[in-house]
């Protein structure tokens, strides 16, 4: 533990943040869209630049020294990733392009390999896009089910109906949601996991935006499956993750063809690489890899707890705060949520919103956030979202606030 973790210090977080310390119209920039991409800090951006001055090489094949090296570098990332999750073993940390990859992966892999017609896939209410159409896709080439658990009107997972859609044991993988993009949901995972595997099906969990927030134990919670994105992680585009127990990953065939995922290769037949290699074809995303150890070294090094405790900060004072600006409604009253603020303002369009906050320097997201089902559930068209991350302050909250109620009276 550094003195970083026993003392949080919003302001030394924010001096590692070179894109902070600028202005946007005339304005300080006040960032509240980490849940679509974190902002990187200097660890980060250090790491790769070292990376491709002093010692860049293809990984895996050369045996030079710079190939050599950089393969080391490489491949501590996984070494990162398993510490990260808790893994058993590296061999189960699948590299992809990111969250949307890992689960195009599954559906492809898993699902054509291993479900079978008349099992089902079921996912929730408010899933990403990303944990939908793969389902859709997989459903429509074979001819398997997907069912879809409501959720409450608070914006929690409906338990009783996700129960029920387990019950005659045809769902072969349930694939959901840690944590909404939209409500900040977190959802019950241990139980999740629990009833699933009581009712005969293996579980996913899209961890996108939990793996930013808090501590995530693979082997703890016993999911089948887990996958998460460099980018909001406060790591790079370009790399993403899909944890798998390694016995699955084994049964599963190979997603891609190409080099580095063989064993052998002959005009009459190929073999494939152990896992995890069998999944990553081609060259891999090498200094994005690099780059995401840094910011996985450098999450770790603040720790879990802090992190937590300061964004549980940054909800609650927003909460409150919104919840005094006329005519803004939040979205989702869920009991466990986290550092995601869905709003709209009476009158208003959310882009219109977005627009007018923007012009004072506030970065938010406004539209369907990938998350159409859960709009029209919510019976909304749009929302403006504010997201906080690591080096979000209650006073950019607060400026938040106050320009909620100049823009409100903009649109009487």
């Amino acid at each position: 533990m550094n003195d970083m973790s026993r003392h949080f210090d919003v302001d030394t977080i924010r001096r590692q943040f070179p894109i902070l310390d600028q202005k946007v119209h005339g304005k300080d920039l006040v960032f509240l869209d980490s849940a679509a991409s974190a902002q990187k800090p200097r660890a980060v951006i250090d790491a790769m630049v070292h990376a491709m001055e002093t010692q860049y090489a293809n990984v895996h094949r050369g045996l030079h020294w710079m190939s050599e090296r950089t393969t080391d570098a490489y491949e501590a990332a996984r070494d990162a990733v398993q510490g990260l999750l808790n893994a058993a073993d590296r061999s189960e940390i699948v590299f992809t392009g990111n969250s949307t990859a890992a689960i195009n992966l599954l559906a492809h892999s898993y699902g054509r390999a291993i479900l079978r017609p008349g099992q089902a896939v079921l996912i929730s209410a408010m899933e990403h896009h990303a944990n939908i159409v793969p389902w859709q896709m997989l459903r429509d080439a074979t001819g398997i089910e997907l069912r879809v658990a409501d959720i409450t009107d608070a914006g929690e997972l409906d338990f009783a109906d996700f129960e029920a859609r387990l019950a005659d044991g045809r769902v072969g993988l349930v694939a959901i949601t840690h944590m909404s993009n939209v409500l900040g949901t977190y959802t019950p995972v241990e139980r999740i996991v629990r009833t699933a595997h009581a009712h005969g099906a293996r579980v996913m969990l899209d961890g996108s935006q939990a793996v930013v927030h808090r501590t995530v134990d693979v082997q703890a919670l016993d999911c089948d499956f887990y996958v998460f994105t460099g980018h909001k992680l406060y790591g790079p585009t370009g790399i993403g993750v899909l944890y798998g127990k390694r016995e699955l990953l084994d049964a599963m065939p190979p997603f891609m063809g190409g080099g580095d995922m063989i064993a052998s290769v002959s005009f009459e037949r190929s073999t494939w690489a152990p896992v995890p290699h069998k999944f990553e074809a081609g060259t891999p995303a090498i200094i994005e890899g690099i780059g995401l150890k840094a910011a996985v070294d450098w999450v770790r090094g603040i720790g879990f707890d802090a992190i937590a405790a300061h964004e549980a900060t940054l909800t609650e004072h927003a909460l409150a705060r919104l919840a005094n600006v006329e005519g803004v409604s939040v979205v989702g009253r869920a009991q466990d949520r986290g550092g995601v603020v869905s709003f709209t303002l009476d009158q208003a369009h959310a882009h219109d919103v977005a627009t007018l906050l923007d012009r004072q320097g506030i970065a938010v997201r406004a539209g369907q956030h990938c998350a159409e089902p859960l709009m029209r559930r919510l019976g909304l068209d749009s929302t403006a979202r504010a997201s906080f991350g690591i080096y979000t302050t209650t006073q950019e909250i607060d400026f938040l606030a106050d320009t909620l109620v100049r823009v409100s009276e903009f649109f009487k």
